[in-house]
């Protein structure tokens, strides 16, 4: 193997900006586009089902992928991973801006999840690898509070740019910041090597998911406009029925090559952590794509003011990830997860009732705190409870399933829209369904969540 030059300081600090930034887009991206969904329907007339997908596309896609883009990285190295799933981020955001009608704009979006999921665990690993051993706590910390920016930011920045440019804005908004990206890490990371060059892919577990998850989202879309009996509808749900099948049968089969192996899916308080996390996980998603359907459609809101409508969230969402972290090693990240979920579902609730005014903040303010309360708790709960050379597929598969379960539940919530006789009652009754998905989650989580004891301190 030839030598490789010893990476510099100032190289190092140049590949953790590039890493940082690359963080910053991805993590943008969702938050970014919910103001700007009714300028796109209004442009590429669509309706509210159709326009989800701009949002649950994108997420779908990046859940499914996400953990097998972790074992790509392991597979061919991080760097070389990051870079691939950088390019197909960048040109499928400048075909996502130039799109000229609905099926190009959606695949786009959805092709754009790929690269996100190939450029997330690699984002990960490459950080961690740049940064002194003692100093890991700092990188992580600093990953949690890049994360926390983007979502705050994210909202404000899509409504400026379909504001005062066009929402087209937020796809070439990507593009001079991740060739940026794609140059530093070129340029200043050093090619790594491969972790497993032997590891398994489960290809045909990635595609039953896919087909699946794909099968009944659609069959909600179109139920919502022909009913449930009609034979396009009946036709998905069996195709869903038939590829849940598959998926389970080929995941016994692999074993431990498995996307969720079987190790992990027996751990009974793994499997509490990630059922609880599907649970919960539409809350998030649901208020960030339909409070601004809300406020633009009917409260007149401009697409700049319903960005900054969930500022408040945000901000309540990142000061409670700081503060969960100073409360786990005291009270333990059951009572936090607890908690935080009676907060989400006390959020969605609140925010169920809609009417004049801006008391709807109160009910993002709760959200926020819950989920502030609830992430963080969960993740280091999920750690906790598995062997130490799984934490990271671990964190990962409860990232797919906080992802994959958040676009299911947009779907049942574009079902009720569709249902519903208008936008006001439509969004009421799915932000109460959503609330009582929380609360069925609180439930699983005060019955069957539990993570070692944690030790105490020496002197304490």
């Amino acid at each position: 193997m030839a030598h490789m030059q010893e990476p510099t300081q100032q190289s190092n600090r140049l590949g953790l900006l590039a890493i940082y930034v690359a963080l910053f887009i991805i993590a943008i991206d969702i938050s970014a586009f919910s103001p700007a969904i009714p300028a796109i329907e209004r442009e590429m007339n669509m309706n509210i089902t159709t326009s989800q997908w701009v949002i649950n596309g994108y997420g779908l896609v990046f859940g499914v992928m996400v953990v097998t883009g972790g074992r790509i990285a392991d597979i061919i190295g991080r760097r070389r991973t990051f870079i691939i799933g950088a390019c197909i981020f960048l040109i499928f955001s400048l075909l996502g801006g130039l799109a000229v009608n609905v099926p190009m704009l959606l695949a786009a979006r959805a092709a754009m999840g790929i690269g996100a999921a190939l450029m997330w665990p690699s984002i990960l690993g490459m950080a961690y690898n740049l940064m002194p051993e003692e100093r890991a706590g700092e990188t992580g910390g600093l990953i949690m509070a890049i994360c926390g920016l983007a979502n705050t930011l994210g909202p404000v920045v899509g409504g400026v740019l379909a504001d005062l440019l066009s929402w087209r804005w937020l796809f070439f908004f990507n593009l001079p910041i991740a060739t940026a990206a794609v140059y530093m890490c070129w340029k200043y990371i050093p090619i790594d090597i491969p972790y497993d060059p032997n590891e398994k892919i489960d290809y045909l577990g990635v595609l039953t998911l896919t087909g699946s998850l794909l099968s009944f989202l659609l069959a909600l879309n179109f139920a919502s406009e022909n009913g449930f009996m009609n034979p396009l509808v009946v036709g998905l749900l069996t195709s869903f029925l038939l590829f849940t099948v598959a998926f389970v049968l080929i995941e016994t089969k692999e074993r431990d090559f498995a996307l969720i192996p079987q190790d992990i899916i027996k751990n009974k308080r793994f499997f509490a952590a990630g059922a609880v996390t599907l649970f919960t996980s539409v809350t998030f998603f649901s208020v960030i794509l339909y409070l601004p359907q809300y406020l633009t459609n009917v409260r007149g809101f401009s697409t700049i003011q319903s960005g900054l409508s969930l500022v408040p969230m945000m901000v309540a969402f990142g000061m409670m990830s700081f503060i969960a972290g100073k409360l786990y090693l005291r009270t333990g990240g059951k009572i936090l997860v607890c908690v935080g979920i009676l907060g989400m579902s006390l959020g969605m609730f609140y925010l169920s009732r809609l009417g004049e005014g801006y008391n709807y903040i109160l009910g993002l303010i709760i959200l926020g705190a819950g989920l502030g309360l609830f992430n963080p708790s969960t993740t280091t709960m999920v750690i906790a409870v598995v062997n130490p050379n799984r934490a990271s597929l671990a964190s990962a598969i409860i990232y797919m399933l906080k992802i994959t379960g958040g676009a299911v539940g947009l779907g049942v919530n574009a079902a009720i829209l569709g249902f519903s006789p208008d936008i006001t009652s439509g969004i009421s009754l799915a932000f109460e369904v959503n609330a009582c998905f929380a609360f069925v989650g609180f439930v699983v989580a005060f019955m069957f969540m539990s993570a070692p004891r944690i030790p105490e301190r020496e002197g304490g």
